[in-house]
């Protein structure tokens, strides 16, 4: 699989669509974009992801259908150490200092307790 990070605005678009629906065609993926590009367009995008190795596809009569090649959670991580390599040097505390310092970011009481937690346990297990 190439990086999941050199993905274009559409290709994650389509991928978003694909990890939420388990498996898809390339109607059902056009479907599920509001005004977004049409069959065609998305076939061959499809077809793209399956070069770069991002999805895989059977036979269902005439129709490919889709479905992502690894799991999405591992997909995240590989996209994330991707990020945090390429914009903070390797650093996840800078990547997550970067990220907790965001305006917009609010976290909850809950997130705290979830971020404290790891933290501990993360030490313990040092």
């Amino acid at each position: 699989m190439t990086d999941p990070g050199k993905l274009s605005r559409r290709e994650r678009e389509i991928m978003d669509i694909v990890y939420r629906l388990g498996e898809a065609g390339a109607h059902d993926v056009a479907r599920q974009m509001p005004d977004g590009p049409g069959y065609d367009s998305v076939r061959v995008t499809l077809g793209i992801l399956g070069k770069k190795g991002h999805v895989k596809h059977r036979k269902d009569g005439r129709r490919n259908v889709y479905s992502p090649t690894l799991p999405r959670e591992r997909a995240t991580k590989h996209a994330v150490k991707n990020l945090t390599k390429t914009f903070f040097k390797g650093s996840p505390s800078k990547a997550i200092l970067s990220m907790l310092d965001m305006s917009s970011t609010r976290l909850t009481e809950k997130d705290l307790d979830e971020i404290a937690e790891w933290i501990e346990n993360d030490r313990k297990s040092r």
